[in-house]
């Protein structure tokens, strides 16, 4: 009989570099939504506070949230039910930060959630949107060296753009939102929330405790499932439904900032996906092949099994390296004709794919990513430096801070670099494309309008 220790191999690869897909999502989010009707031509909105927002819509929202747990409970596989005491309540006489804390308890995200009111400018452009806002106003972490963000702050009652705010949220679930909220987490309320313990990743490294609402293994061979079927306890469909329908009840009820900012929110969810790191268990070996050199591992025979776990997390993040170098390069640069950011704002294969529904993100976002996993790392594994994919005895995490895979790359043979630019062009055409159609039909579901794609760059 297969015991759940089989699939550790897997496990302990995800785990905890693997808990961000494609880095600072706003770069590419500003690119995707700039030529987007609805987006890009929609009159600005107005910064309101959440505690207004949560205030104003209390008993919309007490239906809203209890609604989100049925659908989940109805739709999810191995959904863990919302304890009954966390269910959020209209209660008119608590405080603004009470009212907050239940909100954020019903969601069961962190508790210490900012929620600051805060932009994350275009790269690309220069207007000045705001004073500068210290990183520990927007994330629940301290900020680490080299961090690649800048934020400044708005008001209440400012006006913004409607790209500033979505492209801004796109990136917030990485700000601390999603993580230690497991039973076996360092937090106050982790244990309280009902997920039970952390299914795969180390518990004490912070974010390796957000990568199950991160990433999604929904299309394994089924032995996967029948070996470790807590596998299956990943959320990323949970979020975006929650934030989706959190967006068009904002627009419903007048108020367009949170409509805009929940819909950002939602993005991060679906763009995660459209990473096939994100979305396969490990790129470029088969069940066969984890099955086989775990058993060694189980037998003492641990080499194959370390060496398989450095290498996919360094080819991981070799790809992520890169491709946010060339974009950042790019958008700074003003390379507005660059491939990478004419794929992501290219809307011609928008309406190839099928209409936004609750389960998109799980039946077309990570089915076609895991269709291309196997792809992915091959050509990542030919184009990349050896030392950083090929050698098990290198950690590419140790050293990222002191390589510039982008200047590397520029150097190297056309014919291996090629064949990378164009997979990851193509896989920022589909964060683009998916990321668009979330948006049209959260427009629909909140009475807002939208425009015909008309299919042209």
């Amino acid at each position: 009989m297969l015991h759940w220790k089989i699939l550790s191999v897997a496990l302990f690869a995800l785990a905890p570099l693997y808990a961000l897909a494609w880095g600072n999502h706003s770069v590419a989010a500003y690119r995707a939504l700039e030529v987007m009707p609805e987006v890009a031509q929609a009159s600005p909105v107005v910064v309101e506070p959440l505690e207004a927002f949560l205030k104003a819509e209390e008993r919309s929202l007490e239906a809203l949230l209890e609604s989100q747990e049925a659908w989940a409970r109805a739709n999810l596989t191995a959904y863990p039910q919302r304890p009954v005491a966390l269910a959020f309540k209209a209660n008119a006489k608590r405080t603004d930060a009470e009212r907050k804390q239940a909100f954020l308890q019903a969601l069961r995200i962190s508790a210490d959630s900012r929620f600051a009111l805060y932009l994350q400018p275009d790269p690309a452009d220069p207007t000045e949107l705001g004073p500068p806002l210290a990183y520990t106003a927007v994330h629940t972490l301290p900020e680490p060296a080299n961090t690649p963000y800048r934020f400044v702050a708005v008001k209440p009652g400012q006006a913004v753009t409607v790209r500033n705010v979505v492209a801004t949220a796109a990136q917030e679930p990485d700000l601390g939102l999603d993580i230690n909220l497991w039973d076996d987490s360092p937090s106050a309320w982790g244990p309280t929330y009902g997920f039970g313990n952390l299914p795969f990743g180390n518990p004490a490294v912070n974010y390796s405790t957000q990568a199950p609402f991160h990433m999604g293994f929904f299309h394994e061979d089924q032995i996967i499932y029948l070996a470790a079927p807590f596998l299956k306890r990943t959320f990323p469909v949970m979020r975006t439904h929650q934030y989706a329908t959190l967006a068009a009840l904002a627009f419903r009820t007048g108020h367009p900032y949170w409509g805009w900012r929940f819909t950002g929110l939602a993005l991060h969810y679906v763009q995660d996906l459209t990473q096939p790191y994100h979305a396969s268990l490990a790129p470029g070996h088969s069940t066969l092949s984890l099955l086989t050199t775990n058993l060694m591992a189980m037998l003492g025979r641990t080499k194959a099994k370390e060496e398989l776990v450095v290498l996919l997390s360094n080819r991981h993040l070799a790809l992520e390296k890169y491709q946010a170098e060339t974009l950042w390069v790019a958008s700074t640069a003003s390379q507005s004709d660059h491939p990478m950011l004419r794929a992501l704002r290219n809307p011609a294969e928008d309406a190839r794919y099928p209409a936004w529904s609750d389960l998109y993100v799980r039946d077309v976002v990570a089915a076609q990513a895991r269709a291309y996993a196997n792809t992915l790392d091959a050509i990542v594994v030919n184009a990349m430096p050896s030392q950083y994919v090929m050698d098990p005895t290198y950690d590419f995490g140790e050293h990222e801070d002191s390589i510039t895979l982008r200047e590397t790359l520029l150097k190297a043979d056309p014919a291996k670099t090629g064949p990378l630019n164009s997979s990851l062009a193509e896989l920022l055409g589909r964060f683009g494309s998916h990321s668009r159609n979330a948006i049209r039909g959260i427009l629909k579901a909140g009475g807002m309008p939208t425009v015909q794609n008309q299919g042209k760059p």
